[in-house]
């Protein structure tokens, strides 16, 4: 299925692949409301749907995803703003949350609420003409939809400050080194490398990789001890299903394991 008049392209490939293509190369894919239901409706039918298996996001042109609509910021008020921005974090948490590996394939501009969107994913990757910054100091606010918090979680706090402080942008290779993205190519093979590195996730096994994505998502802000017992408790439940049955057969046979998901 490819939905090509859409501001948001959505392609299934074989593989379980679910690719989203944020389409308004005009705009620099600029999120405005419209795309924010339709990411977030793709995020839902991603979840409940069992034949998806992971997710790539990635976006059309010159720009991965440039942040926030100007023109719809410009009416924000208090009231509105504080709006805005809850239902912009719902949005990326519940990506964040599927269950399922997202990865962002970074193809140019990841700026603002891009920037947040591709922190949002599981995984990201970039081309080498990719850019990244959270520049809304710059227009007398602050990032909404989750940046200063991802962004200090995945940098450091000292690097977060920097960004988000003085508002500038740092290169592909530098977002390489901070550990903010996890492999630079050219952008002629971002897409191949985004669906070969999603390709090796979904053919694991799915409750491990949700087990694993869920630990470390809840288990980092919780001392030590608790986490270490979360961790403890999911292994558990990862030996009591089928797939670890199947997983330790498969290696003890020295064959390919075949994942069911129970």
């Amino acid at each position: 299925m490819d939905n090509t008049q859409m501001i948001l392209n959505i392609t299934r490939h074989d593989s379980g692949i679910l690719q989203l293509t944020i389409n308004r190369p005009d705009a620099l894919n600029a999120l405005n409301a419209e795309l924010m239901e339709q990411l977030y409706q793709a995020f839902i039918m991603a979840k409940e749907d069992n034949t998806v298996k992971g997710l790539l996001i990635t976006g059309q042109g010159k720009a991965f995803c440039a942040g926030a609509d100007i023109k719809q910021l410009a009416k924000l008020n208090g009231q509105t703003g504080l709006a805005f921005a809850r239902q912009g974090q719902m949005v990326f948490r519940f990506l964040e949350q599927l269950g399922k590996p997202s990865l962002a394939a970074v193809n140019g501009f990841a700026l603002g609420g891009g920037c947040e969107l591709a922190m949002a994913a599981t995984m990201r990757i970039a081309s080498t003409n990719a850019l990244f910054g959270q520049p809304e100091v710059k227009l007398g606010v602050i990032p909404g939809f989750g940046g200063t918090q991802r962004l200090a979680r995945l940098v450091g706090k000292g690097r977060a400050l920097d960004l988000c402080l003085t508002g500038r942008t740092i290169k592909a290779e530098e977002a390489l080194a901070w550990g903010l993205v996890s492999e630079v190519v050219p952008l002629e093979e971002l897409i191949h490398r985004a669906e070969a590195i999603l390709t090796g996730l979904i053919r694991l096994g799915p409750l491990a990789l949700r087990g694993v994505m869920n630990v470390i998502d809840r288990g980092y802000d919780l001392s030590l001890d608790d986490a270490f017992e979360l961790e403890a408790v999911h292994f558990g439940l990862c030996c009591a299903t089928q797939d670890k049955k199947e997983g330790v057969n498969a290696f003890i046979e020295k064959r390919v394991a075949a994942f069911c998901g129970e």
